[in-house]
């Protein structure tokens, strides 16, 4: 029992242990080696000793301690060496009790300091997704659609970075904290869609990611209610309003449209509601509070068929001159195909695909192939179908594509 507990505390709560040993030992790899130590001694401890008061305290305190140990014992085999004895006494002499307040906030912590103005902003986001929430190079490679050696190099580079500069593990002064927002609400986001829709595997959604996305998101509100950092909050609260009916007891994909909106948790849909407002009535918004206030129009709607798409359809204007990107557009393009007919909403993907962008993006030729399928041209939609199949990494995908393709066929 104590054993799936622990390999549940790992999945949830190991990227928490992680980031207060980095901030307590200063080191990436340190903090690593130690953070599995922790829990490798948890497996060996707690099924004879029972599961301690505070597990995650416990793991920190274990897991430093471990480093300690790593340390003396390196620093012994190059004869005490003045940089590694120096460190052993910096730890050495820090407090040893680890408040709850800090471990809380230390991936906070984690995510300023990963997203540095002295950091290359090409390695910020990579560098957070895969120290903050524990994505493997090869996921993060994927979403930027690079290879994995590219990505492992960048990754290296930042905590090099981080090291040889000493940037310190801290939330920069309310005075700091306006211009060292928007590398941080960009993965604080891509921390969320991971959770949301994970970029492969037979999991549709990380409940633990988009957990803590919207708890990161939360602090920021606190330390800074700005009107963005608002609607970044809102688009999240508003996402995981539909969760529970996004899937089939059998772990297959429920689109929007098809979605029983009973299930929809309506709390969240209030304060996300509430938070857009709040966010629209500022005049100060950005593409965040947008899309918020489009997937707000789309909580509104008790059936689909109620849904204002020629809102939607203006909000996606709005956002395209604030973010002009090939995935705006596909969105729109959906839209606009709800708003007005199939064949304009076709047109615009068709536009996209022609000129080189989205070409390896699943979902256009997805959306291609089921307007296809709309306009009654089957073998056209089955082999857009196809080749939305040869791109999807998500087996929950697969499958919807596989029962679009074979639906076609019969």
């Amino acid at each position: 029992m104590e054993s799936e507990y622990i390999e549940q505390l790992y999945r949830n709560d190991s990227r928490k242990v992680f980031a207060t040993l980095i901030r307590l030992l200063g080191d990436f790899d340190l903090a690593e080696e130690a953070t599995h130590d922790a829990f490798a001694a948890a497996m060996r401890q707690w099924p004879e000793q029972g599961v301690p008061d505070n597990p995650v305290s416990w793991l920190v305190s274990t897991g430093r301690f471990k480093a300690v140990d790593m340390m003396r014992r390196r620093a012994r085999f190059h004869d005490l060496q003045q940089d590694l004895a120096r460190r052993l006494a910096e730890i050495e002499s820090a407090n040893l009790a680890i408040a709850g307040q800090d471990i809380v906030d230390d991936r906070l912590r984690l995510i300023f300091t990963c997203c540095h103005p002295a950091i290359d902003p090409k390695v910020r986001v990579p560098l957070t997704l895969r120290e903050v929430c524990g994505l493997t190079t090869d996921e993060i490679a994927r979403a930027f659609l690079m290879t994995s050696a590219t990505m492992a190099q960048r990754i290296v580079r930042g905590k090099a970075k981080i090291r040889d500069a000493g940037i310190p593990y801290i939330v920069p002064s309310l005075n700091d904290l306006p211009s060292r927002l928007d590398p941080v609400l960009s993965v604080i986001y891509l921390i969320f869609n991971e959770g949301y829709s994970a970029s492969s595997g037979d999991r549709l959604t990380r409940v633990e990611l988009t957990s803590e996305a919207i708890r990161l998101a939360r602090l920021l509100v606190e330390l800074l209610p700005d009107p963005e950092v608002m609607g970044l909050l809102a688009l999240m609260l508003l996402h995981e309003s539909r969760r529970d009916a996004r899937l089939t007891k059998d772990g297959d994909i429920v689109l929007l449209d098809e979605q029983n909106r009973d299930l929809w948790n309506h709390d969240l849909i209030a304060e996300g509601k509430g938070l857009v407002e709040h966010s629209l009535r500022s005049g100060r918004f950005g593409v965040y509070t947008i899309q918020a206030a489009i997937s707000a129009v789309h909580a509104e709607a008790r059936v689909a068929t109620e849904t204002d798409w020629a809102q939607i359809v203006a909000l996606y204007d709005i956002l395209l001159l604030a973010d002009p990107s090939p995935v705006v557009e596909l969105n729109r393009a959906v839209a606009v195909a709800m708003r007005d007919d199939v064949k304009s909403g076709l047109t615009i993907i068709d536009a996209i695909l022609q000129r080189g962008d989205l070409r390896d993006y699943y979902l256009a030729h997805s959306a291609r192939g089921e307007f296809l399928r709309r306009l009654g041209k089957p073998r056209e939609a089955r082999k857009a179908f196809e080749h939305a199949l040869s791109l999807a990494q998500q087996q929950p995908e697969q499958r919807f594509l596989r029962k679009r393709i074979e639906s076609l066929q019969s």
